[in-house]
């Protein structure tokens, strides 16, 4: 099969799969994950896999996101249809009789969340389906009339190969995918939350309220809740959901935890919320419990109604729920185990086309932020003026705009992206190649756009990417570094850090003195902070780690409640 795969490429794309590519596709037939570089053609490589499981099972092909699904559909439908199967994509604009069409093809794109959706929506409809009275199937044929069964949008859950595998079973792994109510109307009782905001602003930390560091957990004291029980603190009279000591739990997590341009950003009079994993902006999240009202309040816009949840299901059960699962990424190998422990999905490394020339300079460490983006402003001049292209990844938003000010006030020509992964910012990220080009984004911006070096460029050294921060998982980092020298095309890589970057202060706050010291006494390139670094990595690592294995026990201890449940049903 993988022959025909690779002749149909030829002739519909005019390309050749290379060698590592047949091999990514062996890996992935074989049920692993392969681990291939940034632009080593992951995308064309899902041909293979796809087309060898599409010849006995529908295939689901997963991306991170709705536009590489339109993408990767778009591009490679023409050689799945020469070779004799039917493709469709899902998204979430289709209504349910689209989505059936697309369901029934041999192979169906789409982003992992919407097939997750889909999977909840047939789940409501069936369980609010009127069941037929005992003998009523039998009578209704008797009749010549046939029994209206709900019609489901998916056909079962064969197999599904997981581009960018690692961020949507691992770093998404914490936030269930919860189908809920649409909550755009303004809430009734919206005077409660800015009420409760208020009541959470006059009260002290360590007194009233405590804050856990390592985990942002924050609960009020026997002190706090005694203020919240006398005026003007005391709870409302009217529109109260939940006790009022959780409502300004809440206010105090929208105050304290929740910042904007980091966590969320506030346009057209609405929050939407930031993912702390990619750095895009997701106008359809909301957070539960209140929260995302808290946070309205804070900002002072609009408080809208709370979302009802209708149902949900953790990202880990819904890709268990496939008999043959795999996926391909540039980072595996970080979460070997944990990919083994919970998917029990090997990893498979592939080498590269061509032998990796980047060159990855020394971290340079200051005593805090303020310092440190000087000296980024300074590098990136430093290369403007050399004609080399820039790309920039920070991991906040607002950590780009500090830079793009700085760069404006320097007459520095620059791009700044704006987290909502399309059309013009996939243009944006391939040019930032070209000579001069100085591009700001978040880590993810782009991701899976191929960044072709303009005239001149190979001369200057390549692209050169600059990190504002080292990541809590370092395989964000190696995504990140993986922008520049694809292919076997040199380019370069630097990292800056600051004592005060938020992976030190939330997952080693003791540290922090000693970096600061660090940066003083060593003139700002230390060879000891990669370790450091790597130190509080694999610390923030455990701590994710064991969320995720507590999720996934629930998740197991629900399904076998649910199989005794059944067991007894029957037995009755």
């Amino acid at each position: 099969m993988f022959a025909l795969v690779f002749v149909a490429a030829r002739r519909v794309l005019g390309i050749d799969l290379y060698d590592v590519q047949l091999l990514g596709g062996l890996a992935m037939a074989r049920g692993a994950i392969a681990e291939m570089q940034t632009g080593e053609g992951k995308t064309f490589t899902t041909l293979l896999p796809a087309s060898l499981y599409a010849l006995a099972d529908p295939v689901h092909v997963v991306t991170v996101n709705d536009y590489l699904a339109g993408r990767d559909f778009e591009s490679l439908a023409p050689v799945y249809q020469l070779l004799g199967f039917s493709v469709g994509r899902i998204h979430g604009e289709l209504n349910e009789e689209a989505k059936q069409t697309a369901y029934a093809c041999d192979i169906t794109y789409g982003p992992g969340y919407e097939f997750g959706f889909d999977y909840l929506r047939d789940q409501v409809k069936l369980l609010t389906h009127r069941r037929p009275r005992m003998g009523e199937t039998f009578r209704t044929q008797l009749d010549g009339v046939t029994f209206d069964h709900p019609q489901s949008m998916q056909r079962g859950h064969a197999v599904a190969i997981v581009d960018e595998i690692d961020s949507v079973i691992i770093d998404e792994a914490t936030s269930p995918l919860i189908l809920s109510t649409n909550a755009r109307s303004p809430a009734a009782n919206a005077d409660v939350y800015r009420r409760a905001m208020a009541a959470a602003r006059v009260l002290n930390v360590n007194v009233d309220y405590l804050v856990d560091e390592a985990t942002e957990a924050l609960r009020l004291t026997a002190q706090g809740l005694l203020r919240l029980s006398c005026e003007p603190y005391r709870a409302p009279t009217r529109g109260l959901d939940r006790p009022w000591p959780k409502y300004v739990e809440q206010a105090l997590k929208a105050d304290h935890n929740l910042h904007c341009d980091v966590h969320y950003v506030v346009s057209q009079d609405a929050v939407l919320i930031v993912d702390q994993n990619t750095g895009r902006i997701f106008a359809d999240r909301s957070w539960r419990d209140g929260l995302h009202q808290a946070v309205q309040a804070k900002e002072g816009v609009m408080v809208t109604e709370e979302a009802k949840s209708i149902a949900r299901i953790t990202r880990q059960r819904f890709f268990r729920l496939y008999q043959k699962l795999c996926g391909m990424t540039g980072t595996a190998q970080e979460s070997e185990h944990e990919l083994r422990e919970i998917y029990r999905l090997p990893v498979t490394v592939v080498p590269p086309h061509r032998p990796c020339q980047r060159t990855v300079l020394a971290t340079r460490l200051f005593p805090d932020a303020s310092s440190k983006e000087v000296a980024i402003v300074e590098a990136i001049v430093c290369r403007f003026r050399c004609q080399q292209p820039v790309l920039v990844g920070t991991a906040a938003i607002a950590a780009s705009h500090r830079l793009a000010r700085q760069l404006d006030a320097r007459g520095i020509p620059h791009t700044l992206l704006n987290g909502v992964q399309d059309v013009e910012e996939a243009t944006i990220v391939a040019a930032a190649g070209q000579p001069q080009a100085v591009t700001i984004a978040t880590n993810m911006a782009g991701r899976g756009t191929d960044i072709r070096l303009g005239d001149g460029v190979l001369a200057l050294g390549g692209l050169h990417v600059i990190a504002t921060e080292p990541q809590e998982s370092p395989r964000v980092d190696r995504q990140l570094s993986g922008r520049a020298a694809r292919q076997g095309e040199p380019g370069s890589y630097q990292l800056f850090v600051a004592a005060d970057d938020p992976l030190f202060s939330r997952h080693a706050p003791e540290m922090v003195e000693r970096l600061k010291h660090m940066a003083v006494q060593v003139e700002q390139s230390p060879t000891d902070v990669d370790g450091v670094i790597r130190k509080v990595q694999r610390r923030a690592a455990r701590q994710y780690a064991q969320r995720r294995r507590e999720m996934t026990a629930h998740d197991n201890w629900l399904e076998n409640v649910q199989r005794e449940l059944a067991g007894q049903g029957r037995s009755k």
